[in-house]
């Protein structure tokens, strides 16, 4: 398992871009708190493979809270991943597996 930060780094409204070691790739993941729960997502559109950051570390959201991809548009629900508006409605971010330990977040898998 790879540390992916501290629960304390994790900004509730913007979220906290982390680094994933996959092999000899190294990856970016959102990790979001939604409702006190942790999530993670690579840190890809599924519409055109993009980063879903507008600078590196920083996010776009409406304010309905959801996450807006800086390039087309497309939104999705935190909580769920699920593209909910824009070019690639229907489709989900890609979820990264993590277990929350002692007030630390670790990748439980690398990403693909």
């Amino acid at each position: 398992m790879q540390k992916l930060c501290d629960l304390d780094d994790i900004d509730p409204a913007m979220g906290l871009e982390c680094s994933l070691q996959a092999g000899d790739v190294l990856r970016h993941v959102l990790v979001v708190m939604v409702d006190g729960d942790v999530r993670a997502w690579a840190n890809v559109c599924p519409h055109m493979g993009r980063s879903l950051s507008w600078a590196p570390g920083e996010f776009l959201y409406d304010n309905q809270g959801r996450l807006v991809c800086p390039h087309h548009g497309a939104l999705f629900i935190t909580g769920t991943g699920e593209c909910v508006e824009g070019p690639c409605r229907g489709a989900s971010l890609t979820p990264v597996a993590i277990d929350v330990r002692g007030g630390e977040v670790f990748a439980a898998q690398p990403a693909a």
